[in-house]
Parts: C-alpha cells; sequence; structure tokens
C-alpha cells in the first residue's frame, strides 16, 4: 500500500513538473515570437519542436477544445525530420516515439479550456489550458501581440507499464528481501519476549532459573535486567526469613529447658502438669518450625512425573498403615514438578480427611484448564466463614491443642504453600455429607524451560507465595494438619 501511495505521488510530481516546463516554454517562446520580425517565426517554431513538444501559430483565432486537441494529436504524430550533416546521407524523418492513448483522449474530450490567470503562469496575460489526456499529455495556447494565438502541445514518449518483467522481478526481490529482514528483525523481539515469559512462568511456580541474558534491544535488554534484579531480591528476601525464622527457633529451645526444668520443681501438681503442658505445647511448635525450617533450606530439583502413580504409592502406603484410603484411577498425567513437595501437600490433605472424616476417597483429574487432584471424606465439613482461616499457620479447628485430637496446626498452610508454589491453589467445598478439598495445578503443555535447575540451598520462592513460605512452618519428619 505504501508503495502505490509513493508511485502515484512520484506520477502527480513529474506530471506537475512538466505542467511547470510546457508553461516556462512556451511564455519564452511567446516573448521570442514577438520581438522577432514574422518571417522568422516559422523557423523558430520548427527549431522549438522536440519529439515530445509541437508549436504552432493559429492567425484565425482558437479553435474549440475538441478540435484542437485532435488538431494537437495530429501534430505531434507527424515525424520530424533529422539534422543533416555535410558528408552524411540526406535525413531521414523520425518517426514520432509516443503512442496516442485513445481511451484516455476520448474521455478527456468532454473537458473545455481552463483560463489561466496572470499570476497562474510565467506570463502577464491569460492563457487557455487543456489536458490532451490521462497521463501526461498538455495543450496550452496564448494570443500574442498581433492577435494570433501559440499553440504549445506537450506528451510524452510511450513508456512501457509499470508492470513488465523486469519491474515485477525487481519488485518480488525487494520484498523477499524485505520480509527476510523483517522475519530477523521479528525473531529478535520475541525470543528475548518468549524466554522472558518462560522464565516469568517458571519463577511463579516455584523454580529456580538462570539469570536471563540481558541483551537485544534497550526495551527488551531493560526489562531482562529488571526481572533478574527482581528474582535476586526475592531470594535474599526468602533467604533472610528462613535463616532469622530457623535462629529464632533455635534460640527458644534454652529458655523452653529451662521452664521445664523449674516447672519439674513446682510442689502443686496439677499446676505443675499444667505448666508441662504449655511448655510442650510451645516445644512441639518450635521444633516444627526448626524441622520445616531445615525442610526448606533443602532444594529439590523440578523434574516430570507421573502424577496419578505419585497420589496413587501415597494412598497405598496410607491404605498399607491402615487407614481408610481409596484411590480411583483414571488417565496417566505426565507433570513437571517437585514430586516430594507435592506428595506431603497430599499427604497432608489425605491425613486431614482420615482425622476428620473417617476416610478419604482420593482421585486425580484432566480439566480443560487445570489438572485436579481431589480428596472427600464424610466428616462435617467446616464453616464458610472459616475456609480461609484453616489455613492460616497455627490455627486449628479443635481448640483443646490436645495432639492425640489433632497437630500444632500447619498441615493445611503448609499444604497450600506447596500448591501455590507450583503455580496452583486449594480449594475447599462443603458437600451433603463431607468437605471435597481440591488441589487446582494449571497444565503443563511443555516441560520447565531450557534454562532451569535445581535451586541454590536454601532458596525456594514464588512471587504469589512468598508470604506463605515464611509463615508456613512444620516438622519435615511427620505431617501434621489443623
Amino acid at each position: 500500500m505504501v508503495f502505490f501511495i509513493s508511485w502515484d505521488e512520484h506520477g502527480q510530481a513529474i506530471r506537475k513538473a512538466a505542467k511547470g516546463e510546457i508553461f516556462s516554454r512556451c511564455a519564452s517562446l511567446a516573448r521570442v515570437l514577438e520581438a522577432t520580425p514574422p518571417a522568422l517565426q516559422s523557423d523558430i517554431l520548427n527549431a522549438s519542436n522536440t519529439s515530445s513538444a509541437r508549436y504552432w501559430i493559429s492567425a484565425n483565432g482558437l479553435k474549440d477544445a475538441p478540435a484542437w486537441r485532435e488538431e494537437a494529436w495530429e501534430r505531434l504524430a507527424q515525424p520530424l525530420p533529422r539534422v543533416s550533416f555535410p558528408g552524411h546521407s540526406a535525413p531521414v524523418e523520425a518517426r514520432p516515439d509516443f503512442v496516442r492513448n485513445s481511451a484516455s483522449s476520448s474521455s478527456a474530450t468532454s473537458s473545455q479550456w481552463i483560463d489561466l490567470k496572470p499570476g497562474a503562469w510565467p506570463l502577464s496575460r491569460p492563457a487557455k489550458f487543456l489536458y490532451l489526456d490521462d497521463s501526461t499529455g498538455m495543450g496550452l495556447a496564448v494570443q500574442l501581440a498581433d492577435g494570433a494565438w501559440l499553440n504549445t502541445a506537450f506528451a510524452k514518449p510511450a513508456q512501457d507499464g509499470f508492470w513488465t518483467s523486469q519491474s515485477t522481478v525487481t519488485l518480488g526481490l525487494s520484498a523477499l528481501l524485505l520480509s527476510i529482514i523483517a522475519v530477523f528483525a521479528a525473531r529478535g523481539i520475541a525470543q528475548p519476549l518468549r524466554r522472558l515469559a518462560e522464565a516469568a512462568e517458571a519463577l511463579g511456580r516455584g523454580q529456580e532459573i538462570v539469570p536471563l541474558p540481558e541483551t537485544g534491544p534497550d526495551d527488551i535488554r531493560r526489562t531482562a535486567e529488571a526481572f533478574n534484579r527482581m528474582q535476586a531480591r526475592l531470594h535474599r528476601f526468602v533467604d533472610d526469613r528462613t535463616r532469622m525464622l530457623a535462629a529464632i527457633g533455635h534460640d527458644l529451645r534454652t529458655p523452653l529447658t529451662s521452664l521445664r526444668l523449674r516447672a519439674e520443681f513446682v510442689p502443686d501438681q496439677e499446676v505443675r502438669e499444667k505448666m508441662l503442658s504449655t511448655i510442650t505445647e510451645i516445644q512441639t511448635m518450635t521444633e516444627a518450625t526448626l524441622a520445616f525450617a531445615r525442610e526448606d533450606a533443602t532444594a529439590e530439583a523440578t523434574r516430570t512425573v507421573d502424577l496419578s502413580a505419585l497420589v496413587e504409592s501415597l494412598c497405598d502406603d496410607l491404605a498399607e498403615l491402615g487407614y481408610d484410603v481409596s484411590f480411583s484411577e483414571g488417565t496417566r498425567i505426565s507433570y513437571s514438578c517437585r514430586p516430594d513437595a507435592l506428595r506431603r501437600a497430599c499427604r497432608n490433605l489425605v491425613e486431614n480427611a482420615i482425622r476428620y472424616g473417617e476416610r478419604a476417597r482420593v482421585c486425580v483429574e484432566r480439566r480443560a484448564d487445570s489438572i485436579e487432584i481431589i480428596v472427600s471424606d464424610d466428616g462435617p465439613g467446616i464453616p464458610d466463614s472459616a475456609k480461609e482461616q484453616v489455613f492460616t499457620p497455627f490455627f486449628r479447628m479443635e481448640n483443646s491443642r490436645n495432639r492425640e485430637t489433632g497437630g500444632v496446626g500447619l498441615g493445611l498452610s503448609i499444604a497450600r504453600t506447596i500448591v501455590r508454589h507450583h503455580g496452583g491453589d486449594i480449594t475447599l467445598i462443603n458437600q451433603q455429607k463431607g468437605l471435597r478439598a481440591a488441589i487446582s495445578l494449571p497444565p503443563l503443555d511443555s516441560g520447565p524451560p531450557p534454562n532451569s535447575g535445581p535451586p541454590p540451598i536454601g532458596v525456594r520462592v514464588t512471587v504469589a507465595g512468598v508470604k506463605d513460605n515464611i509463615n508456613a512452618l512444620e516438622p519435615a519428619t511427620r505431617s501434621v494438619s489443623t
């Protein structure tokens, strides 16, 4: 489209230049004719004729536009005599180079003379102008001082049309070259953006990625630099918080041990038992904090596993221990994840279902926009107002804090943290009988990015789960539930 617009503007510019040239030549010739004797005018006109222009004088007045146009074409069709030189053969008449466009001239026949005011062309007298055809053919007539009319007809020699074999090949090669350049330019922009999108998706699923190459156009390079800085800051943030929590949990051991020793010397047995029970509860929570901090500092690489087989093996292990757990077999689903962490999240949900819902029914389903691991039980469910609160660390629906009836309140918090590390979430839905807990994982159309690898020690981060990773702490050696 741009090419054709440019071509049209080019044609208009040529036509405008030719028009200005005709005006200038006609005005100059009119001045020369008025300054010379009438006997020399015929020779001057013949000397002024060119292959594309003819000049003649009408002593009987100016004809109407159609008749003048026909005369102009006749004069333009007449060949010009060649110049003879001494010692050479006689001059040969030169045939005209242009071909009259009958269709264009017939369409222009209906047009009449256009009056040119003195300011519209070089002379300070009016003139008459018309178009011979729809291309570059033009005619001009101006009255001389003696009353005769000087006529000028102009038409460019016929040229080949635009769509010649040479122009077509040239245009095709130019388009091919520009297309190749555009493809390489587009790849230079699209490839870094695709790499950035894959890295952001991997970071959102808790995978560790190497820093992106900071190359390409300025905007792409600055975006990659900002992404690398963001990833480094997140790593430092989580690493510092994990070490801080581990240090706090470790430092709590000494005062707890001292409190236990002093409680042993309390003479009142009832008071002593209450104090020891409270200290034991605090110590249990402290041990859970330390255990989770130690586990969080251990890196687990992402790899592709059979998700159905992973969940089924967990259910089989719990069933062998005497728990009422059943697994409904479905299609095999290959999934890229951190298997040990995901297995732990599923175990927490299954143990919750067993503890509070008598039994657990587990299945894995592939949906249009997600992959779901569903754990259903036959328990009383939970109030709608507590569906979000149960994911809070150390929150328990059972307020007695009895270790025989529940854990320390980290099971669901840890499970949701792990699932969010994988880019998913956990939803709890009350059914007619029991509770339905569903782990929703994003579908993976491909494996992890090529530059993904195991994270450094002490670093496991996602944008969505930074706060959960800080708050969710639990022993590594056992699963505890809400």
